[in-house]
């Protein structure tokens, strides 16, 4: 039997069998001393093999207690009988973030994607361009095209508005499409849903920018739950704690994430971080050597377009940001 992950809560997962029933499932016991060198080898979008109680020892019965009160009422296992997720078919592509606290190893968003959905505030909270920007980098590393969506336009004021729109102008000239809107007032979600149709999408973004209140204007009914920001430190809480793929009902699938406080890069070499923004590789092609980092050596056409303002100061630091994980492997917050 095969099917597609459309829920996991770390260790039950729901899958959307061919045949076109939800099935609650768990990795059987030596999956996870695979080479996987992440901390959830199996993603939200994998499509799997599932095989019901395929060893019928002590170690299945042990498995077989204890189903998630999360979810919604989206299947049921059979009895005492466990189904068991026994192998995942190879990806046509999947996003990964840095773990928090096993820096080592990645943390799979998503897998099988057809794009991403950043939502970005310019405030109620910030969102940093460095966030903006590693994001876009990890995402340019796995083929992963990223719409850019600034959220909460309805709360701010003519100075946060002009700084908005700077914002946007900066990346659709670097290429990325943007869309200002207000989930909340329902303002400029038509312009997204046409984006969106028929495309399997995974939305990310920092705690408290609104990717629940966005999905529940365009999904009716799916209610997912929603929190104020946090007035004290203009940050957002945490409302959604495990990856769940929706079914969008003018067609396709969003894949709603947990918030994220910051995107440490993974599996990047400096030599290839260059290609992972787009304007620096640009201008990268004329520099006068071809392992040049873009930080001190003479000839180098990316520093002359910086001087010159082709390349934003912003983008840049978020470059050299990067590159510096590559020396302490660090974990970077959003800030």
């Amino acid at each position: 039997m095969k099917g597609i992950v459309i829920k996991n809560t770390g260790s039950w997962y729901s899958v959307l069998t061919d045949e076109g029933t939800t099935v609650l499932c768990k990795i059987k016991g030596n999956f996870r001393l695979k080479d996987i060198r992440s901390t959830n080898p199996v993603a939200v979008g994998d499509r799997v093999s599932l095989s019901p109680n395929p060893s019928p020892s002590r170690e299945g019965s042990r498995q077989s207690v204890g189903t998630p009160s999360t979810w919604r009422g989206q299947g049921e296992a059979v009895g005492s009988e466990v189904t068991f997720i026994t192998a995942i078919e190879d990806r046509k592509n999947y996003i990964v973030r840095r773990s928090q606290n096993l820096s080592k190893q990645s943390h799979i968003i998503a897998a099988n994607v057809d794009q991403a959905v950043l939502m970005v505030t310019v405030n109620y909270p910030e969102t940093s361009t460095t966030f903006i920007d590693r994001f876009l980098a990890s995402a340019e590393a796995y083929d992963i095209p990223v719409i850019l969506v600034f959220n909460k336009m309805d709360l701010l004021n003519e100075e946060e508005l002009h700084y908005q729109q700077m914002m946007m102008e900066l990346y659709d000239t670097v290429g990325y499409t943007c869309v200002a809107l207000s989930a909340e007032q329902g303002l400029g979600i038509d312009a997204l849903r046409e984006l969106l149709k028929d495309k399997v999408t995974v939305f990310s973004g920092n705690s408290g920018v609104g990717k629940s209140t966005l999905l529940n204007q365009l999904i009716p009914g799916v209610n997912l739950k929603t929190a104020a920001i946090s007035d004290a430190h203009n940050t957002g809480m945490h409302t959604t704690t495990f990856s769940e793929m929706l079914r969008l009902p003018f067609g396709g699938w969003a894949i709603d994430t947990p918030g994220v406080k910051g995107f440490g890069s993974f599996d990047m070499e400096p030599e290839e971080l260059t290609s992972y923004f787009k304007e620096i590789f640009h201008f990268s092609k004329n520099c006068r050597f071809s392992n040049c980092t873009h930080t001190h050596e003479p000839g180098c056409a990316v520093l002359k377009a910086l001087e010159d303002h082709y390349i934003a100061q912003s983008r840049y630091q978020s470059y050299l940001s990067m590159l510096e994980d590559k020396d302490g492997g660090k974990y970077r917050e959003s800030q």
